[in-house]
């Protein structure tokens, strides 16, 4: 069946063309009585609308903002860093009447929702490297959030810094330190990065914060290799059980291990515990991210605390309002109780 146009409804019914686009679109234009017996006749015939796509080309606004996370959605939406930031590019838009759009970081292009948004929002670089790229060419407003893209304003905190304090609020000459990092390398599963080639050494906040690691550990005079570095490819709790283990039944046994997330740092604690290792007496631990859970846990962990419900509002709030100027946000140290 021939899809029905503005044209062919206001010939059907007998009225002008800005009749059938006042009732859908402006309805102050007519009054209830007029609205109403137009869009029932509308509905009888199978019309549902102007074309929403074309209206859109035509006026160039949406007043819909995607959303271009890092890599797969159903992994970062129970992710609750990403969630979380997820809540405050939501809230903001929700204020301003917008909608927002996910759309996957492992995505083999922007091209399908390109025309249809009014800006991108992106967190974290992309997996597929392409994308950031394409969002990079197009002419459309983009924010970056943990990552930068050039000439595009960008939202982060100094990871670098951050991982350095905690670091060296955790460590003394002579520790025996492991770390364990998310996506230092390319790999499908947790496994020790050994020689392998560095992944997005410029771009990626993990390498951030293997800086500030390694700049603590240089002051202390302390050397880590390769072999006690391990990389996970998901910030997710079966990969943090995994890297737990392993790093935990490693001889000798190191008495620091440096977490790039609160969750890997969780689920090395509790796997500590029931080994039955004293923390911090015989092992000392930290985190980042500062989640929700990380303030529960007995003892209270050492961590790096950013908001990410922040990150996400001055994000939404700096694509609105069209400024090109990036910002650095606050974090907080907390010591907890995992470094003694």
């Amino acid at each position: 069946m021939k899809k029905l146009t503005l044209k062919d409804v206001a010939k059907e019914l007998g009225v002008s063309t800005a009749t059938i686009s006042n009732a859908f679109n402006r309805p102050d234009q007519l009054s209830a009585a007029k609205r109403t017996e137009i869009l029932e006749a509308c509905k009888k015939i199978g019309y549902t609308g102007p074309n929403r796509a074309a209206q859109i080309l035509r006026k160039g606004q949406s007043n819909i903002v995607a959303l271009v996370l890092a890599d797969s959605l159903d992994y970062m939406v129970t992710d609750p860093v990403a969630s979380t930031f997820i809540q405050g590019v939501s809230r903001v838009l929700r204020e301003n009447q917008k909608h927002l759009l996910l759309y996957a970081g492992d995505s083999e292009s922007i091209a399908d929702v390109v025309d249809f948004v009014d800006g991108f929002i992106c967190y974290g670089a992309p997996r597929n490297a392409a994308l950031s790229e394409q969002l990079n060419q197009q002419s459309k407003p983009v924010v970056t959030v943990d990552f930068n893209l050039e000439g595009r304003p960008a939202i982060n905190i100094d990871n670098e810094k951050a991982s350095y304090e905690i670091a060296k609020a955790a460590l003394k000459p002579g520790d025996h330190v492991a770390i364990l990092g998310l996506r230092l390398i390319d790999s499908p599963s947790t496994c020790r990065i050994y020689d392998n080639p560095l992944l997005n050494v410029e771009s990626s906040i993990t390498h951030r914060r293997l800086d500030g690691y390694s700049e603590a550990l240089k002051e202390a005079g302390i050397t880590v290799d390769s072999d006690w570095i391990w990389s996970l490819p998901e910030n997710n709790v079966v990969y943090a059980v995994q890297a737990a283990k392993e790093v935990l039944y490693s001889q000798p046994r190191p008495n620091v291990i440096l977490c790039m997330s609160d969750i890997i740092a969780l689920e090395l604690l509790q796997c500590a515990l029931s080994m039955g290792i004293d923390v911090p007496g015989e092992l000392k631990i930290t985190g980042f991210d500062g989640i929700e859970e990380a303030s529960r846990t007995r003892p209270y962990l050492s961590t790096v605390c950013q908001s990410s419900v922040e990150k996400g509002m001055q994000a939404a709030n700096l694509l609105l309002s069209g400024e090109n100027q990036s910002m650095s946000l606050s974090y907080e140290l907390k010591l907890g109780e995992t470094i003694g």
